[in-house]
């Protein structure tokens, strides 16, 4: 890890649409609780493994303990389905998000996912706990964190500061954003913090094992959760839109989507702009597709800019 110029820029706020897509990818992947309630029904019935059900409490003091002291623990895999794996031993027992495992990084979408993990019933695998809620019957386990020697989380927590710029390796690659080891934590870059410009998925931006200088955004330590920003290290290209451009303005554009209601093109500057349909000089009979391709050349006229919201509205009718 490496960090630089602590709070050189004002501290960010953090979108929520950050918090929203880890939640939601929670849900996802939730682990089953120990007890069940109306009020905490499980997110997913294939996350269930009825087995489980019946096993006694857990020493929530001595989990507690484990996550606190962020130390290293070694579980057996006793099952899987296709959020992740079910580990037990010690006294305790809790679910491995596919996401937190090392041989998983960036094979999300792979086809035989539910195989692969199937193939790791019975192997003892070295963990530490990331969360722990003892009202829901969470125990949440990461064998990525478990990388990072014992202690490192609660030293990182400690001396993390949000505006701070610190660097970090890109571990895993998701639909919703990207995550990055800061030696011993791992951060999420959001999709919305990824850059200026719209993006359809982060691999267009990232890499895994990349080296990325980031601006961390928010720190929830109770949750391991630390918000980071890839876009905010640079300027802020909406800024220089709402003062250099005006409406009926004619500019180079380059088309970088194509939809049916439309396309979106990319100005010199680096900001897109959504091309509506009826915004089109198209013939009776033809679609967007018949007239516009990614990668095209246009120029394109400005119909209006709200740089609060990021958003652009484009035409390739020249002439009002």
């Amino acid at each position: 890890m490496n960090r630089k110029n602590t709070y050189e820029s004002p501290v960010p706020v953090t979108d929520d649409g950050w918090w929203e897509s880890v939640l939601a990818e929670d849900e996802r992947h939730a682990p089953p609780s120990t007890t069940r309630s109306p009020a905490h029904p499980p997110a997913r019935p294939e996350v269930r493994v009825p087995e489980v059900q019946n096993k006694i409490q857990p020493d929530w003091t001595q989990v507690q303990a484990l996550y606190h002291n962020d130390q290293i623990i070694t579980l057996k895999v006793t099952g899987s389905n296709r959020g992740g794996l079910l580990v037990e031993g010690e006294g305790l027992y809790g679910f491995v998000p596919f996401s937190h495992l090392v041989e998983m990084a960036g094979r999300n979408d792979t086809p035989d996912r539910e195989k692969i993990l199937g193939g790791y019933i019975g192997q003892a695998l070295r963990l530490k706990v990331i969360e722990c809620v003892p009202e829901d019957g969470r125990i949440v386990l990461s064998e990525r964190a478990a990388l990072a020697e014992p202690g490192k989380r609660s030293e990182l927590f400690h001396s993390l500061r949000a505006g701070e710029r610190i660097q970090g390796t890109v571990t895993n690659i998701t639909d919703f954003g990207v995550f990055v080891d800061l030696g011993g934590v791992e951060g999420l870059i959001h999709i919305s913090e990824l850059s200026w410009g719209r993006v359809s998925h982060p691999s267009q931006i990232v890499k895994i094992g990349q080296l990325l200088d980031v601006q961390v955004l928010d720190l929830s330590s109770e949750r391991c959760r630390v918000a980071l920003s890839l876009k905010r290290l640079l300027p802020n290209p909406w800024e220089k839109v709402a003062t250099d451009f005006s409406e009926g303005q004619i500019l180079s554009a380059t088309i970088t989507s194509v939809l049916s209601f439309g396309a979106f093109a990319r100005l010199d500057l680096g900001v897109e702009g959504l091309i509506h349909a009826s915004e089109m000089l198209l013939e009776e009979g033809q679609i967007v597709r018949d007239l516009l391709y990614v990668g095209q050349q246009v120029q394109v006229r400005i119909l209006h800019v709200d740089s609060a919201h990021q958003r652009m509205g484009l035409s390739l009718r020249l002439n009002a």
